[in-house]
């Protein structure tokens, strides 16, 4: 079990201000790392550094905004001196924006896109030259079902997930003689205090999620947790390039 530990091991988590962002977080430090924690919510993050203390483990918040070079090349210098290595960069960071393609501004486009692609991109470039240079790490994208399946008033988010995924992919190859891998987890709906609502209100559409599923309920914030650890663990040495589907079954079929 000790390969699953990340005792001495920094952690980089982008949207760490809530949802999957803090959770992960949070199961990172259980398992032994010491979080940065990134996001544009200050009050949010400091929130989040109190549980990652809680458990015992230091905390750094970054208030930055992942759409922004500079920003992201302030967080890297900000982690580099308060911690001097990075080992695990989780970009969770993502946005949504529930609308058909005729109802969807250009600039709403491009905004989801900066958001979820273009983040986690400009955080793989800036943190990944700390990680070449030691020789090891580990790149985690927080990736979605919607990675490999389309579907109705969701085409930004679903066309962002994609190119998420095959940016790992790419990365794999590139990273790969140094040391890093590169993966994917393509999340199926996870139930968070700020969807929980959404979810209430668009029962017929959840519902439909739910028939696909063979274990037939959505996702709750612990299942993606073991998954993120084992990605960002000794334990996954060898699996690189991946997306790696937690999602009840929905994409079996």
């Amino acid at each position: 079990m000790e390969k699953f530990r990340l005792d001495g091991l920094i952690a980089v988590v982008t949207g760490a201000s809530g949802g999957i962002g803090t959770a992960g977080a949070i199961a990172l430090a259980e398992s032994g790392a010491d979080v940065a924690l990134v996001a544009r919510n200050r009050a949010k993050l400091e929130q989040a550094a109190m549980s990652i203390e809680a458990v015992g483990r230091k905390a750094l918040v970054v208030e930055a905004d992942v759409t922004s070079e500079a920003a992201v090349e302030k967080a890297k210098d900000e982690v580099i001196g308060a911690f001097g290595k990075i080992d695990i960069l989780f970009n969770n960071a993502g946005i949504t924006s529930p609308k058909t393609m005729a109802d969807l501004p250009a600039e709403e486009w491009r905004h989801v896109l900066d958001v979820n692609l273009t983040g986690a991109y400009l955080c793989s470039r800036a943190f990944s030259p700390a990680m070449i240079a030691q020789k090891s790490g580990r790149i985690i994208n927080m990736g979605s079902i919607l990675s490999a399946r389309g579907m109705a008033s969701r085409s930004v988010y679903c066309a962002s997930k994609a190119g998420l995924a095959n940016l790992g992919a790419s990365l794999a190859f590139e990273l790969g003689p140094h040391g890093i891998t590169v993966n994917t987890i393509g999340a199926t709906v996870i139930v968070t205090d700020l969807n929980r609502e959404l979810i209430k209100t668009q029962p017929q559409l959840y519902q439909k999620v739910i028939d696909r599923m063979p274990l037939g309920r959505l996702g709750e914030l612990d299942d993606l947790t073991g998954p993120l650890v084992f990605l960002a663990s000794p334990a996954a040495k060898f699996v690189t390039g991946q997306t790696l589907y937690v999602d009840g079954g929905y994409t079996a079929g």
